[in-house]
């Protein structure tokens, strides 16, 4: 196989790795608001994903680097381009880890209320954000012939995109409920459920209105049918799982649905990585956007060697905090009654 297409897809694999490890997380942060009906509820929420949230967020920066060294090209005209959307990203990545790490710092109301806030806007901007950005990508941006995007932040404010921000935001917001129904014992597990129950019928309307309007983009290429019907079908079984109180496979599920979901879009895009909508002569490709077969051969063999081992070592952190969290867990271990934030 060429170097190029592989690398192409091993992006693409990163990239599902990251939306559905970082898209729980994300979720989680976005039910404080439905599930979190006091202090106690929002420490059992934000414990769910504790001891691992940092761990998935580095899938987006692996994914970044192997976009800067396999597709410069891809990787220069993204980020120029789409600079001020990738920087609300950042800046919201970086309030929600703040977050995580001082909210129990103080233990006034007040203070803990802020971080809350700081958390749920923290999650609802990236997973808004990061399917306005592949939506665009999708559907190409006006690039010019020195390939360098020339629209505007408002350009990529498209109504296709929005959805694609819509589609991304609910997926998350449907996958972290889930998560927090599998993490979760008691009253707040059965809450959980009942939100994504509700949250997953809006969810299927606007995933599947986008996966629809995406066919038409992709003139109907028959893997992309296969891989967006497939999406479908699992995003169904995921909501009709959870609605029989089948958390791990729901949550198997949705995962199925992401993975799907976003390698449908990759093949959509194929052979192109960054479509011109002002001339198909300007269109990034994998072969006019990528590196040296040097470059890809030397970062094959490292991907070869480093990646197992990091599947690995996150796959013992899964296993290590496996076990459900519960108001009477966070109790015993702070030695503190539940009280009203």
């Amino acid at each position: 196989m060429d170097l190029g297409i592989l690398w192409f897809w091993i992006v693409a694999g990163l990239f599902i790795g990251y939306f559905i490890l970082d898209g729980f997380d994300f979720g989680v942060g976005m039910t404080l608001p439905f599930l979190g009906k006091d202090d106690l509820d929002r420490r059992v929420l934000i414990n769910t994903i504790g001891p691992v949230w940092d761990l998935n967020e580095t899938w987006v920066i692996v994914a970044g680097a192997c976009l800067f060294a396999a597709f410069p090209e891809w990787y220069a005209t993204l980020f120029s381009g789409f600079y001020l959307a990738l920087l609300l990203i950042l800046l919201a990545l970086i309030a929600r880890g703040v977050s995580f790490e001082y909210r129990h710092q103080r233990p006034e109301s007040r203070w803990k209320k802020w971080f809350d806030g700081m958390i749920i806007v923290g999650s609802v901007v990236p997973a808004l954000l990061w399917g306005v950005a592949f939506a665009n990508i999708v559907q190409g941006v006006a690039i010019d012939a020195d390939f360098n995007y020339t629209g505007t932040l408002f350009d990529l404010l498209n109504p296709y995109a929005l959805l694609g921000g819509l589609t991304t935001l609910m997926l998350f917001f449907t996958h972290g409920a889930i998560f927090v129904s599998l993490k979760t014992d008691g009253e707040i597990r059965e809450r959980a459920r009942k939100l994504a129950t509700k949250a997953g019928v809006v969810t299927i309307v606007i995933a599947a209105s986008f996966l629809v309007w995406t066919a038409f983009i992709a003139e109907f290429k028959v893997a992309y049918l296969v891989l967006a019907a497939l999406a479908a079908v699992c995003l169904i079984g995921a909501w009709l799982f959870n609605l029989r109180g089948s958390e791990g496979v729901s949550f198997a599920l949705m995962a199925a649905t992401i993975a799907l979901a976003v390698l449908s879009l990759f093949t959509a895009l194929f052979p192109n990585v960054m479509p011109s909508t002002t001339d198909v002569a300007n269109s990034l490709t994998i072969a006019n956007a990528s590196s040296s077969e040097y470059t890809l051969t030397v970062m094959s063999w490292t991907a070869l060697i480093f990646l197992p081992l990091i599947l690995l070592y996150q796959g013992w952190t899964y296993w290590v905090f496996r076990k459900r969290v519960s108001r009477a867990t966070i109790e015993a271990a702070t030695g503190v009654a539940a009280h009203a934030a």
